[in-house]
């Protein structure tokens, strides 16, 4: 068992090491200057798309259930546990390099987006599919011939391992602890109403997951966002010291011992890229459902999911950190300190507590709850469709019970080889994933360039 765990903790250093973490960033800014910053851009009217009525019916979920499906699946753990731990492992500065690559991973899920409509399927049920296994197999074969069918599998493949850890038994599990740290319940019951509710609106496919998203994302991303500028407002005079701790340490790695290009801005990429997954491909399996007839207005929508995500409430956390007071840098050293040496969901939620005694943990564990229930969901549709394309249509019909089976399973059981193999896989599926992105982007580039004129903010949406 020693051996295997060696092994994978050798591939996810690979798989989250700094190639990749560069592979992701590089691809963001090529595809960021390529577009010219088409992510801010058409903010506006990015925003204006994803409200705008609609009479398409050729898709399965609306534009909005669309971007809150990805957004199911992003939102999780990683924005409250994880910026926490990329603050704790990486100092202050890490937040800049967590904006940095949230800046350039619009790009990013705009290419994802756009290639997600542009090759989607209509499978033998009648639904829609796609996402990178679709935009290799078909896109890469358009424009450069031959069989990539094997690169699509691989992305299939590597999707449907991380989504069982990733997407299933870690949150299930992050939900139980929680729950039981702050009330008691026990393990085995939170587990059951975790399964039970999840097989509740999985057993209804996609349609029944883009209804719950649209309710539920909404819902806990403005309670937590409140929750968040409550305490930001309540100590405004200590932000401007915040935002200078922040872009202070982002160029100065003392509190951290490292060099430049060492554990601030390996923290802080890592974590920008694990909580908006821009460029690891999963995000455009559910914006290939969209009614959206249009590749490139779906893509500008798909562009919002790292927004939302990254620059708003992975932000909040950040901020809301910093301004407890448990993180402080010595002025002669440059050093940093955390108080009681907390990290992860302990420390953003005594940082809650500090501004709301009794209750601002009740915020975050509210938070983590509803983040990982969302992403659970989320990613079953991900691995779904992965392993359909893999194995068709019928082996999602097994795939279903076993996803709330492992729902309740990952609730009582945490095992250390199923976490390590999944965030590997998780990143692995990246490496397909980009390598069609660049080498579709000229066409993207060339066709988003021709259409500008359709993107102007006082023509018809459709």
């Amino acid at each position: 068992m020693d051996a295997i765990m060696s092994f994978i903790n050798a591939l996810n250093s690979f798989a989250w090491g700094g190639i990749m973490i560069f592979f992701l960033v590089g691809t963001g800014v090529v595809l960021t200057f390529g577009t010219r910053i088409v992510q801010f851009r058409k903010l506006g009217y990015s925003f204006k798309l994803l409200f705008a009525k609609t009479d398409a019916k050729d898709g399965d979920i609306t534009p909005f259930q669309s971007l809150m499906t990805s957004l199911a699946a992003t939102i999780g753990t990683g924005n409250i546990a994880g910026v926490a731990g990329a603050i704790a492992a990486g100092g202050p500065g890490a937040v800049f390099w967590m904006w940095v690559t949230a800046a350039v991973g619009g790009a990013t899920k705009f290419g994802e987006g756009y290639l997600a409509l542009k090759y989607r399927i209509t499978n033998e049920k009648g639904e829609k599919s796609g996402g990178p296994m679709y935009y290799i197999k078909y896109g890469m074969q358009e424009v450069y011939g031959g069989n990539w069918a094997w690169l699509g599998w691989l992305f299939a493949f590597f999707a449907t391992i991380a989504a069982f850890g990733i997407g299933n038994m870690v949150q299930s599990n992050s939900v139980a602890q929680s729950v039981q740290s702050s009330i008691g319940i026990s393990p085995y019951i939170s587990g059951a109403v975790i399964a039970l509710a999840t097989g509740a609106v999985i057993l209804g496919g996609i349609k029944s997951i883009g209804k719950v998203a649209e309710k539920i994302v909404p819902l806990m991303a403005i309670i937590y966002v409140i929750g968040s500028l409550i305490i930001i407002f309540k100590n405004i005079g200590m932000v401007p010291d915040v935002f200078g701790m922040i872009f202070g340490n982002a160029f100065n790695a003392k509190a951290v011992g490292g060099g430049l290009l060492g554990s601030v801005i390996r923290f802080g990429v890592a974590r920008g890229v694990f909580s908006n997954e821009a460029g690891l491909g999963s995000a455009p399996i559910a914006h290939a459902a969209s009614t959206n007839t249009d590749p490139i207005k779906q893509g500008l929508i798909a562009s919002l999911g790292t927004f939302i995500d990254t620059l708003v409430i992975c932000t909040m956390t950040a901020l809301v950190i910093l301004l407890s007071g448990y993180v402080t840098l010595d002025a002669t050293t440059g050093l940093m300190s955390i108080k009681d040496g907390l990290s992860g969901a302990a420390l953003t939620t005594q940082a809650f507590n500090a501004a709301f005694p009794g209750f601002g943990g009740a915020i975050v564990s509210f938070g983590l709850i509803f983040f990982a229930y969302s992403t659970i969901l989320g990613w079953y549709y991900y691995g779904s469709k992965s392993l359909e394309y893999i194995a068709g249509v019928k082996a999602v019909e097994v795939y279903k019970y076993a996803w709330v089976v492992l729902a309740f399973f990952g609730a009582i059981y945490k095992v250390d080889i199923v976490w390590a193999l999944s965030d590997t896989f998780n990143g692995l599926m990246a490496i397909p994933n980009l390598i069609a992105l660049l080498a579709l982007s000229p066409m993207i580039f060339k066709l988003l360039k021709e259409n500008e004129d359709g993107l102007r903010e006082d023509k018809k949406i459709s």
